[in-house]
């Protein structure tokens, strides 16, 4: 029996590495700042590297690499990157018996366009992972953590019946088709969640309001899990429990890559939980294991291989205040 099933999408990951990729400063992005090529330039690309990725093959590998029994529930195509992804999964020692395999779509793939700083943009195509179902086959974990469902809320509904019926905690990370459906929509199924796991830009996406407005943000968010989790890229992390806004600022390592960073702190933050149900030992792994995928190409490298000792959970300096009412 799995101790953890990690629920989402699978891909084949493609990442571009180019000078020529610049940043543009433009209110016209959700963030502020764009990335952009010259329309009609041929740019030369002076780094290219392969890897599986997708937030259920990600996380599942730091579950495994800390020792626990994990399955993977994701849909993949009967096709070559799909069989790359299952050769992956099974060479790290990561059950495969809920893998679906889809006749009549494609694996999901991505182009990563990275800049020289380390942070990137993705280009995806879903294929596959759209058409995931919930087929657990008796399954009753401690717990199910979900990333993204490509908006299928009844798909989502499915679930939190099942972890209910079954008491299953839950941890989500939902993608921008939840997203963009709104809180009013989403919030009685996040009740269901034990963690709601959301960055910065996708939090505002969820809230209706602008990236900068973190006050709103942090407000219109209170409540609507035990643990509402925002990771705010290089700055660190939040999270709210109750009435409290405790922050985890990142160790300042300049990235090689950021993608998997989000996975890899929700993954982290997750196995704190499970195996202190503590939020300050939770903050300090997950930090620690976004540090460690930072510093490498791909989403699965870097990750934390063992249960950090107590020097180097000591260099994550945690703060708490009350949230004002």
């Amino acid at each position: 029996m799995s101790k953890i099933i990690t629920i989402g999408s699978a891909t084949l990951d493609v990442y571009l590495k180019s000078s020529a990729f610049k940043e543009m400063k433009s209110e016209k992005f959700v963030t502020g700042i764009g990335e952009c090529l010259a329309l009609g330039s041929k740019n030369e690309v002076q780094e290219v590297f392969i890897d599986t990725g997708g937030g259920a093959t990600n996380c599942a590998v730091t579950f495994v690499n800390l020792g626990m029994d994990v399955s993977v529930m994701t849909r993949i195509g009967n096709d070559l990157f799909g069989g790359e992804i299952e050769r992956t999964l099974k060479e790290k020692r990561i059950n495969t018996a809920l893998l679906q395999k889809d006749k009549n779509r494609q694996t999901s793939y991505s182009t990563l366009l990275l800049l020289g700083t380390g942070q990137r943009s993705i280009l995806v195509y879903r294929g596959a992972s759209n058409a995931l179902d919930f087929l657990p086959k008796g399954e009753k974990p401690d717990w199910f953590y979900m990333t993204s469902l490509g908006g299928n809320i009844k798909l989502l509904s499915k679930i939190l019946v099942y972890a209910k019926k079954n008491k299953i905690k839950m941890m989500y990370n939902p993608g921008g088709g939840e997203l963009k459906q709104g809180l009013s929509k989403l919030k009685k199924y996040f009740h269901g969640l034990e963690v709601l796991n959301l960055n910065r830009e996708e939090a505002a996406l969820l809230c209706e309001t602008k990236y900068e407005n973190m006050n709103i943000i942090i407000k219109k968010l209170k409540g609507v899990a035990p643990y509402v989790v925002i990771t705010d890229g290089p700055k660190g992390a939040f999270c709210l429990q109750k009435n409290e806004l405790w922050f985890a600022p990142s160790l300042g390592t300049r990235p090689v890559n950021t993608t998997g960073a989000g996975d890899a702190f929700g993954s982290g933050f997750c196995s704190g939980l499970m195996l202190k149900n503590n939020l300050d030992y939770a903050l300090r792994l997950g930090i620690l294991n976004s540090d460690g995928v930072i510093k490498k190409m791909g989403a699965k490298n870097g990750l934390l291989t063992e249960f950090p000792n107590k020097i180097q959970l000591n260099k994550v300096k945690i703060r708490k205040e009350k949230i004002p009412t």
